[in-house]
């Protein structure tokens, strides 16, 4: 029957993959329609065919979906039989089914005519009154002006109804109670229709307050015989759009009126009557007629697909076939359907759209799908919402013997069902079926206006600085992906013992400066508690202690903001009573990280809407503090507790004290990722050069990193945090103690840090000191008893406390030392020794992290000896299975270039790799150009040699030896980095997992490795990685054209990579390895010379751009211009400065007026004016202020009169 038709869905979101749906299951072609933001959604996915609608310069992509001449194209060229419109966009539209069907294409709704008889709404008043159905006491035709509206409503008696004719889904209409409130709104509707319907006509109906909004839903055949399919009750609305309907009991007028009024225009296809129940007299009367398609409730009653039948009275109509309709099937109504509509609107912001992502979607009730709900949605985890369509999320339905029944099903589903990301009903609607009112049946449209709903959240009203969501322990599976969690874990935990919480629960990290406070409005009382840098805490404006828990009462505002002259330190953590349950844990966490994990992950923003849980205050006794004398105080000069090494010794260093003589100063570049550390003395390097690791002595070829380690970044030492890597090719000398980990989240800028070495046992006991304390005071908190103060400890060749290195062989790339870890990681593994996390494996070397709490170092020390013990002599014979992955790779991209053209406009202008990493690649690799380099990169296939770093990047390397290009690490880094850029720095490629920044010289653009949501057929949500040790790579050349049709199926999760199993034969290897070893040494020996001469012109470049440097980094003396008697404005915080707002001469016009843009920690911060210097004459800039600048806490950015 549907052989050689093809349907086009001429809609998007739920509704078109509600059509798909039909379409799949009766074996009919379909093809769909997509706008850029919709480039991934369902109905693109889904269907045979996806075309793209084209965008013209500044059409709006709802404007796109209406463009009937580019839609008839599309069908024109897609050989398109039948086209169903949906609701809204063009579905009403009387021109466009008539171009459909003069194009000869089925147009699956009622004939044009109809649409334009039924659409203009004054017009449809008149044919329901000549068919002989009450109407609404109202106007006669259109009001051509206030005046004329006036008069007409005091004929009616107020209150009236203001209704654009040509208008649809609850917009243009208008409410008004006086006189006043008419004329007042007359032009405004007017002009409003005009813009959304193209058609400025209004008219006047009684407005009924108290009433029931019914509507039947009717099919025709189009030559005057109609059938009734039952009513629904939609009286639950929000704006006159619906939010609930039910399914009532039939009234007899009501349907024949919809009859009549059927029959007497001859209806065609599906359709709805639409009547307002008076509920004081219980008269009915007609209000309009809708073409669209809306009917869950319906279908669910009699079990039909009213899809597949419009699809069918299409192509009978087509064929001019009668199409027989049967009254009796639609008689028996023995059961109660309920529709609840969940919209992405925050109820309590005056139901305001909310964009963003949906961090988790689960739509079943009890994990199932019961075969008495149906949920029509389009949305799954990771779908992005935009501001661009209407908010419907799904529609959830469900079906009782009763409505009882119905109603307890709809509580328990909305309940269970999980839709967690911006802002929606569900908690909304949830409050409105459980209502006593709703329960007794009681639904007319005055419901919601004396509803009451009041959200358990808190509405961010400022952010602060850095504010993230972050929990305990956060991210332990490694593999790149980071810990996160709380930077000071000693404040978070005590904040979460005071509020009440167990010490791991989810709560808020913030960085509070003058001008950025934290302030939340709680819609609900709360127990909070604020720890960490002393700041002010309010409550309504009124001060509390900090270190306490405090009552906050509903609609009550609490503000952290900057204390002057307080004491040190650099974070607060805000633990709030029960967490915040709508946040998803990703990974197995709800901290926020790189770009998920917390709310949306990110930090928190203006009006952000948090819910949080329903707390019983009264159940926890107040007041609970922490005494004055055991609230932790944080120097300006840290003793942090440190294991040596892994590195830290006359292989890499002259003097394995040195880091220890340092007194290092924490710089304003310092972030989660790492604490970046200045130092008046050089580290005395041993080597000239990492060897195949690269050209400073800094690199080396692999390592595991540990949380804590210090990390050393060509010259600079960096303590690697909670979001850095967990892996790499830098030194790293040394590793705080856990016991210590606290304090790198309160180290501010301008802090000085000696580390003082220690042993593991005393380290041990540091952390155990740390832990009994804290343990000690929740307990007594509990019991209401006074905490015990905290034990005094001084302490007499790791990676810390919690981490082994174990390294094999010199620092050489050795696929055969690669094997041995492998196989050593194995073995280690078999015996499953309780204790031991995991091992993150590099090319000879693993870091093996333990638990010490479970198993002592020496412990394991023995297990890993052990292990080495029972491997084989030689590796061999060893084989290690794999998987062959073919990657399409464009080399040489534009995307690349880009982000190079970036680091020359932001960071640094001239060095041996600019302006063209790949011109560099062929230069340090003595190779006559770059088509040669980029051709031995990927002539060979690559061996996957570790995963990990960020987020599972993989690092590769060419099984062919004649194909191991080397490059130096970008020096600095660069900021931005494209997804799927491919790199090499030594002798590793990586491929980057997401935007990042990163130091190696870029040659090409892939495929990621990392699928965030877990979409595709080798990704899964618990498994967002690809690659794994042992895989090997194909890189197979397309053009950028090409690349962008493949990223775009990747990220809809339909790419799927060519994949077949594979081994890796040391045999064969070593065998081929000795075949080529004549032209490995030639190649090498020309690479050596090469790289030398390049290492010499890039120091000379580097100590030029060092020079430059120093030179712009000069500040100003400011005693002499201050006592001049100008007012300064200084910096709140050391940073970049991003942006200059302001010039010398002009006047500060209000206090909320943004001055200067500053950059610190990976955000953009505005530098307000503030109320004390409104009017005031901007003199000058600070000295050496300019965008592009670094400033230091407390410069002078500006003088003023």
């Amino acid at each position: 029957m549907y052989a050689g038709e093809k349907l086009l869905i001429a809609n998007r979101g739920e509704i078109a993959v509600r059509i798909l749906r039909t379409a799949k299951e009766i074996g009919l072609a379909t093809l769909t329609i997509y706008t850029p933001s919709d480039a991934l959604a369902p109905h693109a996915i889904l269907a045979d065919e996806a075309v793209a609608l084209p965008l013209a310069s500044g059409q709006s992509e709802f404007r796109a979906y209406c463009d009937s001449m580019v839609i008839l194209s599309i069908c024109k060229n897609h050989s398109v039989t039948l086209l169903h419109p949906g609701y809204g966009f063009l579905s009403e539209s009387e021109e466009f089914a008539r171009m459909v069907i003069d194009n000869g294409i089925t147009w699956l709704g009622p004939s044009p005519d109809v649409i334009k008889t039924m659409g203009i709404k004054h017009q449809a008043r008149l044919i329901a009154e000549k068919a002989g159905i009450p109407i609404v006491p109202g106007s006669r035709g259109l009001v051509m002006d206030k005046e004329e509206a006036i008069v007409i409503a005091h004929q009616l008696e107020f209150p009236v109804i203001l209704k654009a004719t040509a208008g649809g889904g609850g917009m243009g209409l208008v409410v008004c109670h006086d006189e006043q409130e008419l004329a007042q709104a007359f032009s405004h509707t007017s002009q409003y229709a005009k813009a959304l319907f193209q058609n400025s006509g209004l008219f006047i109906e009684h407005y009924f307050p108290v009433a029931h909004h019914i509507e039947v839903q009717i099919f025709g055949d189009g030559r005057g015989d109609v059938v009734h399919m039952g009513e629904r009750e939609c009286s639950i609305q929000r704006r006159h759009q619906k939010i609930i309907e039910e399914s009532p009991k039939l009234r007899t007028a009501l349907i024949n009126d919809a009859m009549k009024l059927g029959q007497l225009i001859q209806y065609g296809s599906a359709g709805t009557v639409e009547f307002i129940v008076d509920d004081v007299s219980t008269k009915h009367y007609f209000l309009e007629m809708n073409t669209r398609v809306e009917h869950p409730v319906t279908e669910a009653i009699y079990d039909i697909d009213i899809i597949q039948m419009m699809i069918d009275f299409g192509l009978a109509q087509n064929k001019s076939e009668l199409f027989p309709l049967q009254q009796q099937r639609f008689l028996s109504n023995a059961q109660h359907v309920v529709e609840a509509r969940i919209y992405s609107k925050n109820p309590h912001d005056s139901f305001k759209p909310c964009s963003g992502v949906l961090q988790h979607v689960d739509l079943r009730y009890s994990n199932l799908v019961p075969a008495w709900l149906r949920v029509d949605h389009w949305i799954s985890t990771g779908t992005v919402l935009t501001q661009h369509f209407d908010p419907l999320l799904c529609k959830l339905i469900v079906t009782g013997s009763s409505r009882t029944e119905a109603l307890d099903r709809m509580t328990k589903v909305l309940a269970s069902v999980q839709i967690q990301g911006p802002p929606n009903n569900l908690d909304y609607l949830s409050q409105i079926i459980s209502s006593v009112e709703f329960q007794k049946g009681k639904t007319t449209t005055d419901f919601l206006r004396n509803f009451t709903y009041i959200p358990h959240a808190f509405t961010v009203l400022s952010p602060g600085l850095e504010t993230t969501v972050q929990d305990l322990p956060g991210r332990l599976m490694g593999l790149g992906v980071p810990v996160s969690g709380p930077m000071d874990p000693l404040a978070f935990r005590l904040a979460n013992v005071l509020a009440g919480n167990s010490q791991e629960v989810e709560a808020l990290e913030s960085v509070i400066i003058a001008g950025m406070d934290l302030a939340l409005h709680f819609h609900v009382k709360a127990i909070i508690a604020v720890t960490g840098k002393e700041v002010i805490v309010e409550v309504n404006g009124i001060a509390h202690n900090m270190w306490t828990a405090i009552e906050v009462p509903q609609n009550a505002i609490l503000r952290l903001r900057d204390k002057k002259d307080a004491s040190p330190g650099f974070r607060n953590y805000l633990a709030i009573g029960g967490g915040f349950p709508q946040i998803p844990k990703y990974l197995g966490s709800k901290a926020t990280s790189i770009q998920f994990g917390g709310y949306q992950g990110r930090q928190l923003m203006m009006c952000d809407h948090i819910a949080i849980k329903s707390t019983n205050t009264s159940a926890l006794a107040l007041p609970r503090r922490l005494p004055q004398d055991m609230i932790p105080i944080y120097p300006k000069q840290w003793q942090i507790y440190v294991l040596n090494g892994p590195h830290n010794d006359q292989e890499f260093v002259t003097s394995a004290e040195k880091i220890f003589s340092i007194t290092w100063t924490v710089s304003g570049t310092s972030n989660r990722q790492g604490i970046r550390l200045e130092g008046s003395e050089k580290i005395p390097w041993t080597r000239a050069n990492g060897g195949d690791g690269g050209s400073h002595p800094s690199n080396i070829l692999d390592n595991g990193y540990a949380l804590g380690t210090v990390n050393i970044n060509g010259d600079t030492p960096v303590i690697l945090t909670n979001e850095g890597p967990d892996m790499g090719g830098y030194v790293c000398l040394c590793t705080v103690v856990m016991g210590n980990l606290w304090m790198l989240g309160q180290l501010s800028t301008g802090d000085t840090i000696k580390f003082v070495p220690t042993t593991w046992d005393d380290a041990r006991k540091i952390r155990n000191i740390w832990e009994d304390w804290i343990n000690n005071v929740e307990s007594s908190l509990s019991s209401h008893c006074v905490p015990k103060m905290l034990t005094a400890f001084t302490p007499e060749h790791n990676a810390g406390d919690s981490a082994i290195l174990v390294e094999c062989g010199p620092m050489h790339l050795d696929l055969a030392m690669r094997a041995y870890i492998h196989s050593f990681e194995l073995e280690v593994m078999k015996k499953g020794s309780t204790g031991i996390e995991r091992f993150s494996p590099c090319i000879r070397s693993t870091m093996c992290h333990f638990n010490p709490k479970q198993i002592s170092q020496k412990d394991l020390l023995s297990i890993l000896i052990e292990a080495t013990h029972a491997l084989p002599n030689s590796v061999t014979d060893l084989n290690f299975g794999g998987r062959h992955f073919t990657f399409p790779v464009v080399l040489n991209d534009h995307w690349c270039h880009d982000a190079i053209l970036q680091y020359m406009k932001t960071t640094r202008k001239k060095a041996i790799y600019l302006p063209s990493n790949v011109d560099y690649l062929a230069q340090n690799n003595g190779l006559a150009s770059a088509q040669i380099a980029l051709q031995k990169i990927v002539q060979s296939d690559h061996l996957v040699l570790g995963v990990g770093f960020y987020l599972a990047c993989p690092f590769t390397v060419p099984i062919d030896p004649r194909c191991r290009l080397v490059g130096q690490k970008m020096n600095p880094s660069r900021t931005y980095t494209p997804r799927g850029a491919v790199g090499l720095a030594g002798l590793v490629s990586a491929i980057y997992p997401v935007e990042s920044p990163g130091g190696y010289q870029l040659y090409g653009r892939t495929l990621p490795s990392w699928q965030t949501w877990g979409r595709g057929s080798h990704f899964s949500m618990d498994r967002p990685w690809l690659l794994q040790p042992f895989d090997q790579i194909h890189f197979e050349v397309v053009k950028e054209e090409e690349y962008t049709k493949l990223e775009q199926s990747f990220d809809a999760g339909q790419y799927s990579f060519k994949m077949e199993n594979c081994t890796f034969s040391m045999k064969e290897y070593a065998a081929f390895i000795k075949s080529v070893e004549a032209e490995t040494i030639l190649f090498r020996n020309k690479q050596a010379e090469a790289v030398l001469q390049q290492e010499q012109k890039e120091k000379v470049l580097l100590e030029e751009w060092i020079g430059e440097k120093r030179k712009d980094s000069a500040h100003s003396e400011l005693n002499e211009i201050i006592s001049d008697g100008l007012v300064s404005l200084t910096a709140p915080l050391s940073a970049m400065i991003w942006k200059v707002l302001v010039n010398p001469g002009a006047i500060i016009q209000h206090e909320d007026e943004i001055l200067f843009i500053l950059e610190a920690m990976k955000t953009q911060i505005p530098v307000k004016a503030g109320k004390q210097h409104v009017g005031h004459v901007i003199r000058a800039l600070g000295k050496g202020i300019h965008e592009g600048g670094q400033v230091n806490l407390g410069d002078v950015l500006l003088f003023l009169e």
